[in-house]
């Protein structure tokens, strides 16, 4: 066995003993002091060991994805190679979900007391809705809206409106969309990291965003279609940096001002995009328009909304407030602070710890042995994940950070690309997905 490959190993293990500490740890201080508010820490879940009608579908296509899929990603022509990892991508998310079954598993998920299809009926006048929006946040305030309504600005909640006028109404509808949209994350990422790194490598993490236990949250998590908006913000900025037409910058800014009004948390996107920035510095001083332009697409969302009277800032403070009334001012920080990296190991795989450990080696020896395109990879990755731990360190990501964070981890898994013996690393990720979906009833 080489050096590198029991490094990589080391790694591995070194993550999956801090998820097991994190579950012992966790299922110690909830008996004790019930106050992690979670069943199956460090997972907002319940232990129930079930199979269903996606289970068929979900061994076939992890089976199929482990044998085939790094062959097929390394020779498929480009756009087949995006349209096959889309088409993929949705069945692997929604086998996962279906071992639930289609009520429980898609159709029910956005339903919930919790959830935004139960505040559709209260934007009948969408303009007054959003002026009146921050009066209904806080726990005491009148008629206050359901913790994901308050939790997030009213772009979220107004997508489902929106598909609610359009025709597409109820929880089935709702639940394909956030499967069909949060599949696009992984093409996505895909084609910024051939813009921004080399094409060779995109299609060498192919494979590993197709087989992310993270897909077991994306279906049907809202979190899945907000990663799909963020990650391709970050791929337009990408394409736009790498020589493309600047209306790509501003098609970017749009994404990212909308992403921001989508998801509070999501402002951390902005360090990926820094990044971007940063590795496509001499296109940006060869054409500083694209600065503008970016610019530009990004005050659009803002401004509609703040001309229509959401005042993002104030809706900011408020929840600030709200967390702290519920559960959130009650978890423990010093649990959660490095708890909640056990649950972004369970979201990205064993896989990408020894994925990580390269990428930090690819930074590190970057003027000495490692190829250019990998240390643009390595920063990329690096990026993602300063971003990662700023939001666990803000106090205001404790719990269910295995589907708050997938805005992050589909960037934290392009690391795997570096990996030797890719199918032996695949297969644990297909393993883990599946058991943490038949063993678990995963909830939000």
């Amino acid at each position: 066995m080489t050096r590198p490959l029991l490094r990589d190993l080391y790694a591995a293990l070194a993550a999956a003993l801090l998820v097991t500490a994190a579950v012992l740890v966790g299922r110690h201080i909830q008996h004790s002091h019930h106050i992690l508010f979670v069943n199956w820490p460090p997972l907002f879940a319940t232990w129930d060991p079930h199979v269903g009608p996606g289970t068929p579908a979900a061994v076939l296509v992890a089976a199929a994805v482990v044998a085939y899929g790094p062959a097929l990603a390394a020779r498929l022509p480009w756009r087949a190679l995006l349209a096959t990892a889309w088409a993929t991508a949705t069945a692997w998310i929604a086998s996962l979900a279906l071992i639930d079954g289609w009520q429980r598993g898609i159709a029910g998920r956005l339903t919930t007391r919790h959830e935004y299809l139960q505040v559709i009926d209260r934007f009948d006048d969408i303009p007054a809705t959003l002026r009146d929006f921050t009066q209904h946040i806080l726990i005491g305030s009148p008629d206050n809206w359901p913790a994901h309504v308050a939790g997030h600005p009213p772009a979220a909640t107004l997508t489902f409106v929106l598909l609610d006028r359009i025709g597409l109404r109820g929880g089935g509808w709702a639940g394909v969309w956030c499967i069909a949209v949060g599949a696009t994350a992984c093409v996505a990422v895909l084609v910024a990291v051939r813009a921004l790194a080399d094409e060779s490598l995109a299609r060498r993490a192919a494979p590993f965003l197709l087989l992310a236990p993270a897909a077991v949250w994306m279906g049907t998590s809202a979190d899945a279609y907000f990663a799909a908006v963020a990650a391709w913000a970050v791929a337009l900025l990408a394409l736009a940096v790498s020589g493309r037409s600047s209306w790509w910058a501003a098609a970017a800014g749009l994404l990212f001002g909308l992403t921001c009004y989508l998801s509070y948390g999501l402002t951390l996107v902005a360090l990926i995009g820094a990044a971007v920035l940063l590795l496509g510095r001499r296109r940006v001083r060869e054409r500083p328009m694209l600065l503008v332009t970016l610019l530009a697409g990004l005050a659009v969302v803002p401004t509609a909304f703040t001309l229509a009277g959401f005042d993002w800032w104030e809706a900011y403070r408020l929840l600030v407030t709200r967390y702290y009334q519920g559960v959130g001012g009650i978890r423990p920080y010093g649990y959660w602070v490095w708890a909640n990296l056990a649950c972004a190991v369970l979201i990205t795989g064993l896989a990408t710890a020894p994925g990580l450990r390269r990428t930090g080696a690819a930074v590190l020896l970057r003027r000495r042995t490692e190829p250019p395109e990998h240390v643009r990879l390595a920063l990329l990755v690096s990026a993602a994940l300063l971003a990662l731990l700023a939001a666990d360190l803000s106090g205001m990501s404790k719990a269910e950070t295995e589907r708050i964070w997938l805005p992050f981890a589909v960037w934290l898994l392009p690391a795997c690309a570096f990996l030797t013996r890719p199918r032996a690393w695949l297969a644990a990720q297909a393993v883990l997905a599946l058991l943490l979906n038949h063993l678990l009833r995963t909830g939000w």
